[in-house]
């Protein structure tokens, strides 16, 4: 390989590398996903400030409910005390409190239908960004798989069997390295003396087991009476050892 063509080549590696990153798609998704996800909590105080305006309206229209239902009573009890001048001056109060009241349910109507309105408005962002996130996960699978094609495609386009032989037969070896000595450790894990304790200790499991199996078929008469001495001795149990 000429040395102009190196040249390029790393020139190309280079600042090909820079724009590609700077324009990667994969970045730019996640970096999307990422700004309508700090936007949800801002959202949510959003939403918060509305329901608690709705809530201090409610308030403030129970409180004048009771300032009219006590300027009515103190208006009653003024008259039967006979004096008009007090209930004059509640008269005029409770026409004001009337006058608020209505004003603050009006205004907790609107606070209601706002409130209402920015939860919808919040679901359907969340509702948005959890389909925002899921078809960014597939763009970016897509990108990937698109990115490594057009990998390929560039290293078939630019194969030179002659100049790139030697880097395959260095890579060939060293795999062929790998998988002998991968190889040889399991060879090595397969017949070390843990394996093969546990392969002896596995038969004579098996051993004993043959040999209760003929005891038994002895016990019950299943066997002629000259099998009995061809038959490997059953080996006693634990408990009947440390007895005798």
């Amino acid at each position: 390989m000429g040395l102009w063509t190196r040249f390029k080549r790393s020139m190309r590696a280079m600042f090909g590398g820079v724009v590609e990153r700077t324009e990667d798609p994969e970045l730019i998704l996640q970096q999307t996903i990422r700004d309508m996800r700090d936007r949800i909590p801002e959202l949510n105080n959003n939403v918060a400030q509305v329901m608690a305006n709705e809530g201090m309206l409610g308030k403030a229209k129970e409180r004048l409910e009771e300032q009219v239902v006590d300027l009515d009573s103190k208006i009653k009890a003024s008259i039967k005390m006979k004096r008009d001048d007090l209930a004059t001056a509640y008269i005029g109060r409770l026409h004001q409190a009337q006058i608020d009241l209505q004003r603050t349910g009006n205004q907790l109507e609107y606070a209601k239908l706002a409130s209402q309105q920015a939860l919808k408005l919040r679901d359907s962002y969340r509702i948005q960004f959890e389909q925002r996130t899921a078809e960014a996960s597939r763009l970016v699978s897509q990108s990937r798989q698109a990115k490594i094609q057009e990998q390929i495609a560039q290293t078939m386009s630019s194969f030179q069997l002659g100049d790139d032989s030697s880097t395959f037969d260095e890579l060939r070896e060293k795999i062929d390295r790998r998988v002998a000595t991968a190889e040889a450790k399991m060879q090595l894990g397969a017949t070390s003396v843990d394996t093969q304790m546990q392969e002896i200790e596995r038969e004579a499991k098996d051993m004993q087991l043959q040999d209760k199996l003929l005891a038994y078929k002895q016990e019950m008469g299943l066997l002629p009476a000259g099998s009995s001495d061809s038959a490997p001795q059953a080996l006693p149990a634990q408990g009947e050892t440390s007895s005798q």
